[in-house]
Formats: C-alpha cells, sequence, structure tokens
C-alpha cells in the first residue's frame, strides 16, 4: 500500500471510531432513559395497586353503610 492509501484508510477507521464512539454514547443515554422509565412505571403500578386497595376497602365500607339503613338486600 503506498502511502496515500493508508493515509486514506487511517482517515477512515478514525472516522468510524468516532461514530462508534457516538453510538455508544447515544445507547449509554438510552439505557439510562429506559431505567428511568421501568422505574416511574413501577411506581405508576405501585400507586395503581394501592387505589384499587382503597377502592375496595371504601366498596366495603360502603356495603355496610347500605346494610345498616337496609338500602341493599342483606347477603345470602
Amino acid at each position: 500500500m503506498n502511502a496515500e492509501t493508508e493515509s486514506l484508510v487511517l482517515e477512515h477507521l478514525r472516522a468510524t471510531r468516532a461514530d462508534v464512539g457516538a453510538v455508544r454514547d447515544d445507547v449509554r443515554d438510552l439505557r439510562h432513559r429506559v431505567s428511568s422509565m421501568e422505574r416511574h412505571l413501577a411506581n405508576i403500578q405501585s400507586d395503581i395497586a394501592n387505589i384499587q386497595q382503597r377502592l375496595d376497602t371504601h366498596g366495603d365500607c360502603l356495603g355496610r353503610i347500605e346494610r345498616g339503613l337496609e338500602l341493599a338486600d342483606a347477603p345470602a
């Protein structure tokens, strides 16, 4: 290989290395963002479970109130 060809190959290798470095940084950033989204999703799921539990409790209370006021049929 002559010097001009070697120089051209090295130039392309440097450009490729820079592109790979940029992709690596982008992937690292995306990994952090996905982890953050997973944590937020877990928090949302926990909140939904807590809301469902409270709704169940309120439903039970409402049922007792209705039975106490004779607004609902007694359970069989």
